[in-house]
């Protein structure tokens, strides 16, 4: 419950003081984790500042130098560790500061697991997922790099990038890369860069160390930050073997600076030497399709056809003859063959006809029925017969009958 106040009846500093201080007190003992920043001996007590790994926000740690001792090896400025310690507040001057009772190391193990369970936690909403990767530009007009003031990995991804593309501009944010400020300066750079429309790849560089000093490249607001850019991201932190959380958010991942550079900035004497290799290949294909393409019109002007149109028509006007030649001596023979078979038809009706026999002097009696005789029997006496000869014909009147006279 709020303290009773107002400008008439106002709290003395004495009471609101003593009412923080109870509030504090409620609080109970506590564990906390922080990095040593600085270290005071003072006889017996030794005054600590410990601050956030991650913000800018420290607190004043008093313990004895007993309890400093018992954690074996004695804690340094900038080691990492975990305190039990009762919150206290001094009434007197209004100040906080943390009693610790008990001082441990955050070991290496214990980082492990949580950047491991951070792996997972990040994994699973999909951060990691190649899919949401960016492509980076072919050739970068600007290149954002952030890294250390002074640092071996600014001078290497600047002398590299410059060698292969001289004409590459970079964008240099220098930040601390390590400590309890190297996380926010580091969100604040790519921030920065990201939201420039002239920066088309950001590189985050450093140099090799050890897992304390590669932490904060594996802080979750870092990872989150570098995941939601625009600007596609380059991770080159500490060397092949270092796997820090940022390498796997990032678009892309360097196992050194001198890396980032080579994979960011095309060198210009690779790309000179590609196009003029394509050019080349070029030039062959354009000129063999040419000699293909010549070759077959030669073959197409060296054929008869062409190199001769009129011959062409003479030997179809030759064959045309030839044709006609052959058919006139087909129809030719045909009808000779047909005056032939006409020509024996003829014959042998000649040889089959009465005529023929009329001519040799014989005759043909009718009747005046028109029937033939064949026999003396066939007439009586005093009939009126008609005889036929070869060019005309006589009645007769029949006589008597008479025996066979034989030929003369």
């Amino acid at each position: 419950m709020g303290m009773e106040s107002s400008p008439e009846s106002p709290q003395p500093v004495r009471v609101v003081m003593q009412a923080v201080g109870g509030w504090i007190g409620r609080l109970g003992r506590i564990w906390v984790e922080g990095q040593i920043a600085e270290l005071n001996r003072r006889g017996s007590t030794v005054f600590v500042t410990l601050r956030d790994p991650v913000a800018n926000v420290s607190a004043r740690v008093v313990c004895q130098a007993s309890v400093l001792a018992a954690a074996a090896p004695e804690p340094q400025a900038g080691a990492r560790v975990v305190v039990h310690a009762q919150p206290d507040f001094w009434v007197a001057r209004g100040t906080f500061s943390l009693r610790a009772l008990e001082i441990r190391h955050v070991g290496l193990g214990e980082l492990l697991a949580r950047l491991d369970q951070l792996r997972r936690t990040l994994a699973a909403e999909g951060l990691f997922s190649d899919t949401r990767k960016k492509p980076l530009p072919f050739l970068p007009t600007a290149v954002g790099l952030v890294c250390g003031r002074d640092s071996a990995a600014e001078r290497d991804v600047l002398e590299n990038g410059r060698r292969r593309w001289p004409a590459v501009r970079f964008e240099v944010r220098q930040v601390a890369v390590q400590g309890d400020r190297a996380v926010g300066e580091v969100i604040e750079a790519v921030r920065e860069l990201d939201s420039r429309p002239d920066i088309d790849v950001i590189i985050v560089a450093r140099g090799g160390g050890s897992l304390e000093d590669l932490l904060p490249f594996s802080d979750e607001a870092l990872v989150r930050t570098v995941a939601s850019t625009r600007t596609p991201v380059v991770s080159a932190i500490g060397h092949e073997q270092d796997n820090p959380l940022l390498d796997l958010v990032a678009d892309l991942r360097a196992s050194t600076p001198t890396d980032a550079a080579k994979k960011v900035v095309p060198d210009v004497g690779e790309q000179l030497q590609l196009v003029e290799q394509l050019r080349d290949r070029a030039r062959r294909v354009i000129t063999g399709g040419l000699a293909r393409e010549e070759a077959w019109l030669a073959g197409m002007r060296s054929r008869p056809v062409l190199a001769s149109p009129l011959r062409e028509i003479d030997r179809l006007a030759e064959q045309v003859q030839g044709l006609r030649d052959r058919a006139r001596r087909s129809v030719s023979t045909a009808l000779d063959r047909a005056g032939d078979d006409l020509g024996h038809t003829r014959a042998r009706l000649l040889a089959l006809s009465p005529a023929t026999t009329l001519a040799r002097g014989y005759a043909i009696v009718r009747r005046a029925d028109g029937s033939v005789v064949r026999s003396a029997e066939q007439v009586e006496p005093g009939e009126t017969l008609r005889v036929r000869f070869a060019e005309d014909g006589i009645t007769v009147t029949a006589g008597e009958k008479t025996g066979d006279e034989g030929d003369e």
